[in-house]
């Protein structure tokens, strides 16, 4: 995409152009009418990462086309939010008036949060020094934002390596710490709309208070932190040591304490939980002890493994949420048969693009 290609007005027929896609991929499958949330034109992407590109000693901001090695020079992103895009400018004017800063950089990344919270990343081609820390301290003070400097083998951190994310959700609001590392929802106004949509599948959801909730795929607990309330107690699940500590903390900020977090995959714990091979970080959980009714899954691009299919059939609902309506589908023609869509939805997370975020809710079929 290039820097001139947005279009607004031609957002609506792009948008429901995903739609009958995702119907056509859905094709030969009962389910109810799509629920469709759509997102801001422009100014949506709450992360952004950039090549630099020298000329002439000057450094620009640059991306690459599929195919092609050399990088074209951008002079603006329409798709970032409101702070990248009044950050952009300012910000590589200061870099190039300083050699300390603009030497062998080769890359810059925005984390931006709704709340008005910016951290950037410089990466560099040579070690961050002494010089450049006071470089970079400077810069924090200038723009009023939290610098990260990276060359191979080091990361150099000024204040903090995460930003403090603030999602309202059904009129309630909830703080996230987001991990300059870790994974981030990178619209963050379609987050907020898949976390209402979640919330509103489980509160929906017959005796649900009664139950327990079992997550997989957890990451830093973005949609766990909201779906709890719903639940009797939650054990989640999440492999990347980062955004367990992140899930944690989350879940401290937003005072949500019926939540138990623990760092296996999917496939550990099916292991787990059939008894097939005892795990030393479950030793002080009785997962006998849990009455789930409910199993939440958010699974990567490759959707679910035959194995936690099978697991994920034996719960009386499913909430999935997609990042792959191909994947998805496949996962539907074995979920389907023992349970019923009851409720499906796309989120246009990333506009402009093919990619399509999808959520289903489904329920054990009665005999």
């Amino acid at each position: 995409m290039s820097d001139q290609s947005i279009d607004p007005a031609l957002y609506p027929a792009a948008l429901n152009n995903k739609l009958e896609r995702f119907y056509g991929t859905l094709n030969g499958l009962s389910f109810p009418e799509v629920e469709v949330f759509d997102s801001a034109a422009s100014g949506f992407r709450m992360r952004a990462e950039f090549r630099i590109w020298h000329e002439d000693g000057v450094a620009h901001y640059a991306m690459n086309r599929p195919g092609e090695k050399r990088p074209y020079v951008i002079s603006e992103f329409p798709i970032a939010g409101q702070l990248i895009g009044e950050l952009m400018t300012p910000l590589l004017a200061s870099i190039n008036a300083s050699t300390t800063l603009s030497r062998k950089l080769f890359s810059l990344e925005f984390l931006t949060t709704l709340s008005g919270e910016a951290l950037i990343t410089l990466i560099y081609h040579r070690p961050v020094d002494e010089q450049w820390q006071l470089a970079a301290k400077a810069l924090e003070a200038e723009h009023s934002i939290m610098v990260i400097g990276r060359s191979r083998k080091q990361k150099t951190v000024l204040t903090r390596d995460y930003v403090t994310e603030c999602l309202t959700v059904d009129g309630v609001q909830y703080h996230y710490q987001q991990i300059e590392s870790g994974f981030t929802q990178p619209n963050a106004k379609v987050n907020e709309k898949m976390l209402s949509w979640a919330s509103g599948c489980c509160k929906s959801i017959d005796d649900v208070a009664s139950g327990d909730l079992v997550e997989l795929y957890c990451g830093n607990g973005n949609f766990t932190a909201v779906l709890a309330q719903h639940f009797k107690s939650v054990l989640a699940t999440e492999i990347s040591k980062i955004s367990v500590r992140s899930a944690q903390t989350n879940f401290a900020l937003n005072d949500v304490n019926n939540v138990t977090v623990v760092r296996m995959s999917s496939e550990e714990f099916t292991q787990a939980l059939n008894g097939e091979r005892p795990f030393r970080r479950l030793k002080d959980i009785d997962l006998n002890s849990y009455g789930f009714s409910t199993i939440f899954v958010d699974p990567p691009r490759a959707g679910l493994d035959e194995g936690t299919l099978q697991l994920a059939q034996r719960f009386d609902n499913i909430l999935y949420i997609s990042c792959n309506p191909e994947t998805l589908r496949a996962n539907l023609d074995s979920l389907t048969e023992t349970h019923d869509i009851v409720r499906s939805a796309i989120f246009d997370q990333f506009p402009w693009t093919h990619h399509l975020e999808s959520g289903v809710l489904l329920k054990r079929r009665t005999l």
